[in-house]
């Protein structure tokens, strides 16, 4: 979509005002709303927003040493859009929503999750392929006042404990084709008020864009409907957490040929399928902060069907790497390290990094789990298990030269600040004895 586009529809459509939103560090929307009438001035020469909310806590403290904030004196970046996710938004009364990534003396800013997933995504181009995927939410619906879950068991996939979130429910499926997301299915899950929602996938930084969209797109609903909805990982310690899968194959560079099958295989799988899957088991260690990227989401590692180490399996829910092999267009991997807290640009871009790895250096697959990943017996020998706290996940990123290289240093060094204020600040809470702490800094926003 181009500019003159989007000003027919902002017209067209009775737009008066235009949400220009982008995603922080943790996946959650800043934005800043912009009366539709200055939409044009706004989209070509930029709007200008704080630099360092790249650096900041998600309850928006100001963390020292990001590199985005008291070093460059609390600048100021220009933020240009995206025309082609320029979206009317159906439950906002005559408001629209475009995204934007931020630039710093005329150069997107490295760090920020949206460019580093394009530039993960344009050298995927470069090598031949084209990425087709698509995240799959699982969240908690409580009722906005009091705090409980809708319901009080884990009876999964019961219709009836759909039903009391049923009008919810009913205008997520309605809207959300609306704003590009394509609604495929919706169930209730293990845990009292969870809920799982999957939709269609999409080539490229559109399946990220997608899954930004649907999360905050999700929240706003529920508070319309008398609800709160949290993508918190783990907001109840005895119920079951929340977890972000991601669902992908490659294509060929246009976007026209599937590559992962290969009939003639033993397993099924194509010689690219296999050094694809083996770079992403091979870099599982270091990828997990960024697919379980908060003190709460590493509390669910090692839970019920949620992997704890670096192995894979044909249709195996107790692996990290769940392969799928139906076929020319039905073989894909479904990848279940990824907590619902996570910023899926982040899964997107460290995927890929890991994947293109095995790829270009030929990795070989491991041993099979065929058994449960969690059972010792099972497991395949030498396979590293995944970090379950926040220093040692940093430490496997830090330690880690492909992925850290795929991120850059300014990344490393702001996302690791970032991390550590949260580390800093369950220290802090535990030495109070308040276990709770975690459930009132994640839960509204996450």
């Amino acid at each position: 979509m181009s500019l003159s586009k989007v000003l027919e529809e902002i017209k067209e459509k009775g737009i008066t005002a235009v949400r220009f939103e982008q995603t922080d560090l943790h996946g959650i929307a800043r934005s800043k709303l912009i009366p539709a009438r200055h939409f044009k001035e706004k989209a070509t020469g930029g709007v200008n927003c704080y630099l360092g909310h790249l650096g900041m806590s998600l309850q928006a403290d100001v963390i020292p040493g990001t590199g985005y904030a008291e070093e460059v004196g609390f600048a100021d970046a220009v933020l240009f859009p995206d025309y082609s996710t320029f979206t009317v938004l159906p439950w906002a009364e005559n408001t629209a929503r475009i995204l934007i990534e931020p630039t710093y003396k005329g150069e997107y800013v490295s760090a920020h999750p949206r460019v580093l997933a394009r530039k993960q995504l344009e050298k995927l181009k470069n090598l031949g392929y084209s990425l087709y995927s698509a995240h799959e939410h699982e969240f908690y619906v409580v009722d906005k006042e009091t705090k409980k879950p809708i319901n009080n068991d884990v009876n999964i996939r019961s219709t009836l404990r759909m039903f009391p979130i049923r009008n919810f429910v009913k205008q997520v499926m309605e809207d959300m084709p609306i704003v590009g997301v394509d609604i495929e299915a919706v169930e209730s899950e293990y845990g009292p008020g969870q809920v799982e929602i999957s939709y269609k996938p999409a080539f490229g930084i559109r399946a990220a864009d997608n899954a930004f969209t649907f999360k905050t797109s999700i929240k706003e609903i529920a508070l319309l409907q008398g609800f709160q909805a949290s993508f918190m990982s783990k907001p109840f310690p005895n119920q079951s957490g929340s977890c972000t899968h991601f669902c992908h194959s490659l294509y060929d560079a246009d976007e026209k040929t599937p590559v992962f099958y290969d009939p003639n295989s033993p397993i099924g799988l194509s010689e690219v399928c296999q050094n694809w899957a083996a770079g992403i088991l091979a870099h599982a260690p270091a990828i997990e902060v960024l697919m379980a990227p908060t003190v709460n989401c590493l509390k669910r590692v090692g839970g019920a069907f949620s992997p704890m180490n670096a192995t894979w399996g044909m249709d195996n829910r107790s692996a990290l790497l769940r392969v799928k092999v139906n076929g020319d267009k039905g073989t894909y991997l479904e990848n279940r390290g990824g907590a619902a807290g996570a910023n899926c640009y982040l899964v997107l871009a460290a995927t890929v990094a890991a994947g293109m790895d095995g790829i270009i250096n030929k990795y070989k697959l491991p041993a099979e789990v065929t058994g449960i990943a969690s059972n010792p017996e099972d497991i395949p020998p030498k396979t590293p298990n995944l970090p379950n706290t926040m220093e040692t996940a940093l430490e496997a990123l830090i330690n880690d030269e492909v992925i850290r290289d795929a991120f850059g240093e300014d990344f490393i060094k702001c996302f690791s600040a970032v991390k550590m204020h949260e580390v800093k600040l369950a220290r802090e809470a535990q030495a109070k004895g308040q276990d709770d702490w975690d459930f009132d800094f994640y839960f509204e926003y996450l």
